[in-house]
């Protein structure tokens, strides 16, 4: 069943040049890549175990938040995953010890956090940081950092909406980002307990608990977000990876 979600997503995922609504997003954004009219470097991934079954990153995944990154994130070619909740189990702890960086890689690089919810809406985030706790109430990370999440959005035939509506395989999916807005400095916040990212009026944007298992999304000042996951602001973690980039 996931893969033949997955391969519905190759399938049927929104182009930049294909959806109009998807290209307001982005220059909504003000991320578009400065390599538009030259092709990126191929994406390589590096990390998934041989018997890792529930892979959630995929080439059209990994080019639409590409190309919300800064520019010299783009250009880095190679993808490593550093947290599989499959391969690494669920824990926060453990998370936190994946991503934290090594004196092997002292240059500027960015991570992807991707989660899968129990009614397989995928969403996450990018950021300047690994996620690490903090001893005390303190947030980091920069105004490159955004949320993301993949919608559906139905695709209607002129002169035949209501027909074209009620099929299944008349709809595409859509990339949507939220960078930052500049309200609040409220950009990332992690304890022991939880993983956080953007705040304000009570509520995260994106947040974890220790477990892996449980989390919440609500609109956040600091993004401009929607609530990310399908399941509505609060959902289950089902898969979620941390992938670096550089």
């Amino acid at each position: 069943m996931f893969k033949g979600r997955l391969s519905s997503l190759r399938r049927s995922f929104t182009s930049p040049e294909a959806d109009s609504s998807s290209n307001e997003t982005k220059e909504e954004s003000g991320r578009s890549s400065f390599f538009d009219e030259e092709p990126l470097p191929e994406v390589s991934f590096h990390g998934y175990a041989a018997t890792t079954k529930h892979r959630l990153l995929t080439p059209e995944i990994s080019d639409e938040v590409r190309n919300q990154m800064p520019t010299r994130i783009q250009l880095y070619p190679d993808w490593q995953l550093l947290y599989s909740l499959e391969q690494d189990g669920a824990s926060l702890h453990s998370l936190y010890g994946k991503v934290a960086p090594d004196a092997k890689n002292p240059g500027r690089v960015g991570y992807v956090l991707l989660i899968e919810d129990r009614k397989g809406g995928i969403f996450g985030a990018y950021t300047n940081e690994p996620f690490r706790p903090t001893e005390r109430k303190r947030y980091y990370g920069n105004g490159e950092c955004f949320l993301w999440k993949i919608e559906k959005a139905a695709t209607i035939n002129i002169g035949n909406a209501k027909a074209s509506c009620s099929r299944s395989s008349d709809h595409h999916w859509r990339f949507r980002s939220y960078p930052f807005t500049g309200l609040n400095e409220f950009v990332i916040y992690c304890t022991s307990e939880f993983l956080s990212m953007g705040a304000g009026n009570g509520h995260y944007g994106l947040w974890c608990d220790s477990s892996l298992i449980n989390g919440v999304s609500d609109p956040s000042l600091t993004f401009g977000n929607d609530v990310l996951s399908r399941e509505g602001n609060k959902f289950h973690i089902v898969n979620l990876e941390v992938w670096r980039v550089g």
